[in-house]
């Protein structure tokens, strides 16, 4: 059993490494952002609330997200372990993973941390937003996530590295090479692939 958190800055290639990462454990890649799709799509109870909260243009609570979560991480093909991405964000959530994985007889055995040049991840976003002919992300729109995710992601960072188990990868550089430092760096903490 594997279970691993990956985090970074938006353009970091977080989503392309995680889903690379979760092949090679052999587990899924779990999205808060593809829970909350999938309840909604799916009009489960759970997505109804999720729905009429964002429809009201607020942020979805942690109770609502805890619940998303322990619910996917119930079913069937994670239980020898996942990839968390997207989750936790906040110290709430963190306790209630804490308890979950309690629950489940083991912790996380990783946080991948995929760091990357500000001026890199503005220059792939500007890419990515031509490619997809979004005119929404502005330079100042993506500075802006970029400051919230810092501000979100360091308390959250700062529980996991006091526990030891941040692992920072150069997320900069082709889509093979960041993958073996991700698999390199987390063999060298006894998580190998199999």
């Amino acid at each position: 059993m594997t279970q691993l958190l990956i985090v970074g800055p938006p353009g970091a290639g977080k989503g392309t490494q995680a889903s690379r990462i979760a092949e090679r454990f052999g587990i899924p890649t779990i999205s808060t952002g593809d829970i909350f799709r999938w309840n909604i799509k799916e009009r489960t109870p759970l997505g109804a609330q999720v729905t009429a909260i964002l429809d009201a243009g607020d942020y979805v609570p942690d109770s609502l997200t805890n619940d998303l979560v322990e619910d996917r991480l119930g079913q069937a093909d994670a239980q020898e372990g996942y990839l968390l991405d997207g989750y936790p964000r906040t110290e709430g959530q963190v306790a209630f993973l804490d308890e979950l994985n309690e629950r489940r007889g083991r912790g996380i055995d990783a946080v991948v941390r995929l760091v990357a040049d500000h001026d890199e991840v503005i220059r792939r976003l500007q890419l990515r937003a031509a490619e997809q002919g979004r005119s929404d992300d502005t330079d100042e729109a993506m500075r802006h996530r970029l400051e919230v995710y810092e501000r979100e992601t360091e308390p959250i960072l700062a529980l996991y590295a006091a526990r030891g188990i941040v692992v920072e990868i150069d997320g900069l550089g082709e889509i093979d090479e960041v993958t073996g430092r991700i698999l390199d760096a987390l063999s060298t903490r006894g998580v190998a692939a199999r």
